[in-house]
């Protein structure tokens, strides 16, 4: 897919320094929504599976569902016993009622059409299905603030905004918990919550620049320097993170926990 919004390129990085530490928020989720043995459970934007991993913990029956074939190569290999299959929120492969439960973990914010997904998304849920879903809520920190100010030095800053809003128009929106409840509610679901909660996650200080890479900016960035230049930045963004914080380093982040119910 020749596209830098694409996961493909990363999917390996994301797997090895994102999936351990995501798959906690995704645990917390799956304990939420109250997800039990046997109930059949839609993991959309699986990724290379992490979530969908912590659903089948519970002896659900879980298929998770990503436009990025590289992340479901990765998750294949690494999660075998897990199907999933190539699809787009909007355009679901799978017949009415066909989930009790629906979880999206980190994909919110990337839906281009919020109003599409949610309409496909709740036509394959059940009477009385559940919905849940995790996003970010935090602001800047000195990490992402120092891999900002070294992008910036490669990739002019006018050009940075609109990049980021192609791959995820809702990152600003669906930062708060009552925009993601009042799109919830829109879309026909009922006893909506929503809870914010503190992860601390520690990285080995090159992992997370690697892992800041697989970030929207990073591969946009990617995509305009090409893999020499590219490789020669991380170096130097290595270099620099060395420079002003310890290793391994604390990453604390907010996420909100977002969960709702269609009417039975």
């Amino acid at each position: 897919m020749d596209d830098w919004r694409s996961y493909d390129d990363v999917a390996e990085t994301y797997e090895r320094v994102h999936a351990p530490r995501f798959a906690e928020a995704a645990r917390d989720l799956v304990d939420v929504l109250a997800i039990g043995e046997g109930q059949r459970v839609l993991d959309v934007g699986t990724g290379t599976g992490g979530g969908a991993d912590e659903v089948a913990r519970t002896r659900a029956k879980v298929v998770g569902i990503d436009r990025s074939l590289g992340m479901l190569s990765v998750g294949h290999r690494e999660r075998p016993s897990l199907p999933v299959v190539a699809a787009e929120a909007i355009d679901l492969p799978f017949r009415d009622r066909t989930f009790d439960v629906v979880v999206g973990n980190f994909v919110f914010a990337h839906f281009t059409k919020v109003e599409t997904a949610l309409f496909d998304l709740t036509r394959v849920l059940v009477p009385g299905g559940r919905i849940g879903f995790t996003t970010w809520s935090d602001g800047k920190d000195a990490f992402q603030d120092t891999w900002t100010e070294l992008i910036e030095t490669v990739i002019p800053r006018d050009m940075l905004a609109p990049a980021f809003a192609a791959a995820a128009p809702g990152h600003d929106r669906f930062a708060q918990p009552q925009a993601i409840e009042e799109e919830l509610r829109r879309a026909g679901f009922r006893h909506v919550r929503t809870e914010r909660r503190r992860y601390q996650w520690t990285y080995p200080r090159d992992d997370l620049v690697e892992g800041l890479g697989t970030w929207a900016v990073g591969r946009f960035a990617r995509n305009m320097l090409g893999e020499a230049s590219w490789t020669s930045f991380l170096d130097r963004a290595r270099n620099t993170f060395a420079d002003r914080f310890p290793d391994p380093l604390n990453d604390f982040r907010d996420v909100i926990l977002a969960v709702g119910a269609l009417p039975g």
